[in-house]
């Protein structure tokens, strides 16, 4: 290499982006604000195979012989236990950070389905409640839009203590997205900065967690499940915790999970990878002899349906996807490339949710863009999006042998990288050797 080449290399520690992001900061005084979720590369469920039936399984055939998917919630607990057709749910995304007509979106194609979806917070609208047949309510420390009325519609309650972009920090709703409407349900003066608070006002640990999941049975009568969602970050311990609160399901966000707004610090620096997380959340059920009857949600970057399978076969009982829903009903599309490059992006790469210009009408409250959105079509999107990466379960689950997706387990996967192997807990392909046991 010639010493004028060298000179141009690019620094792997001040590599362009950082050196841009140093000069945003030092012209601008104020720490950076996105959507999405992390951008850096982790350890995902890419990193796991499965390892498939021959001599030793059997596989299913995958025309001739059944492969169930459904999931109970809450069954033996509440009076109206949560029954799901798939094991693939729609997260929280409150409206507010979404438009009405994305809500609705959500509700109809997660009903198609045969599957839920969840209110986000600020509150239930109409629209996500009149076409949802399953919706859960989130119960957030900010308590925007929390109405004892609104609780007792829902099918299932979740309190939600952290999430995976953010564990630790609250929300963020910019003052441009605060429309009238959106202010009224949230009790907030109108085009004024929101940020959630990042505990909840009503206790301080693990007893009085306890004592609010019963105050939320009462007011539902003891119809509905409750679950508890954790971000990702010591999953062990707050699952455990979680679990003797007496919750019927616990969510546990990775760090691949998306945000509406938060700090790019928090985004990129806080929580574990999803499929660290796992493991540890099962762990923790067993521990308690808990795991199967309290059920485990796993969300955070979940894609394909390979990501559903592994996720299963680890452990959990069902997945959560918050950002692929909202590609799937049409952000970031790339038929949208003029308007993306207008705002100084590229479909696919567009990240500023908290602004309220998305080109697609999704992650909006200007009327004249979210009016774009037709949420029957994009309904029917997700609905097919769903369809298929039940299909990818289905065929993965008889490939190595399952009668039910819940049947697949740790032993039908290898990791192809260390890292991997130590986060999920299962051998390195070609190897017996876990690292860090033995």
């Amino acid at each position: 290499m010639t010493g004028e080449n060298w000179h141009q290399r690019e620094s792997y520690t001040f590599d362009r982006n950082v050196i841009a992001e140093i000069h945003r900061a030092a012209n601008t005084g104020i720490y950076r604000i996105r959507g999405f979720g992390a951008k850096r590369r982790l350890p995902t469920f890419d990193d796991l195979v499965f390892l498939g039936a021959s001599m030793s399984r059997y596989p299913l055939e995958g025309y001739r012989e059944d492969c169930g998917t459904d999931v109970i919630i809450g069954e033996g607990r509440a009076e109206r236990p949560v029954h799901l057709d798939i094991p693939i749910t729609i997260a929280g995304m409150s409206f507010g950070s979404l438009s009405a007509q994305a809500k609705e979106a959500l509700g109809r194609g997660a009903n198609a389905a045969g599957t839920s979806t969840t209110t986000g917070d600020g509150g239930m609208t109409p629209e996500e409640r009149g076409h949802s047949k399953t919706l859960v309510y989130q119960y957030l420390p900010s308590r925007y839009g929390m109405n004892p009325d609104d609780i007792r519609k829902a099918d299932a309650i979740e309190v939600v203590v952290g999430q995976g972009a953010k564990p630790g920090g609250g929300g963020m709703l910019l003052g441009q997205k605060i429309t009238e409407r959106v202010a009224e349900m949230r009790t907030l003066p109108e085009g004024i900065d929101q940020r959630s608070a990042c505990r909840h006002p009503d206790w301080t640990g693990p007893d009085d967690l306890e004592i609010k999941i019963l105050e939320l049975r009462e007011i539902v009568g003891w119809q509905v499940p409750v679950y508890v969602k954790i971000g990702a970050a010591r999953p062990f311990y707050d699952t455990a915790l979680a679990v003797k609160a007496g919750a019927d399901a616990v969510v546990v966000d990775g760090m691949q999970g998306g945000t509406a707004a938060t700090q790019d610090v928090f985004i990129e620096h806080v929580g574990i990878p999803t499929i660290a997380a796992v493991p540890e959340a099962v762990r923790a059920m067993k521990e308690l002899g808990a795991h199967r009857d309290v059920k485990l949600i796993v969300a955070g970057g979940i894609r394909t349906g390979a990501d559903v399978a592994k996720a299963l076969a680890l452990g959990a009982d069902a997945v959560s996807l918050g950002t692929a829903a909202l590609i799937a009903i049409g952000d970031n599309s790339p038929s949208l490339e003029d308007q993306y490059q207008a705002l100084g992006t590229t479909a696919g790469c567009w990240e500023d949710y908290q602004d309220g210009t998305d080109p697609a009408g999704i992650t909006t409250q200007d009327p004249e863009l979210s009016a774009r959105l037709d949420p029957v079509v994009a309904g029917r999107r997700l609905a097919n999006y769903l369809q298929v990466l039940t299909l990818e379960v289905q065929t993965l689950a008889r490939a190595n042998g399952k009668s039910h997706v819940h049947n697949l387990e740790p032993d039908d996967l290898a990791a192809l990288t260390v890292e991997a192997a130590a986060m999920a807990k299962v051998p390195l392909a070609g190897t017996s050797w876990i690292p860090g046991m033995g």
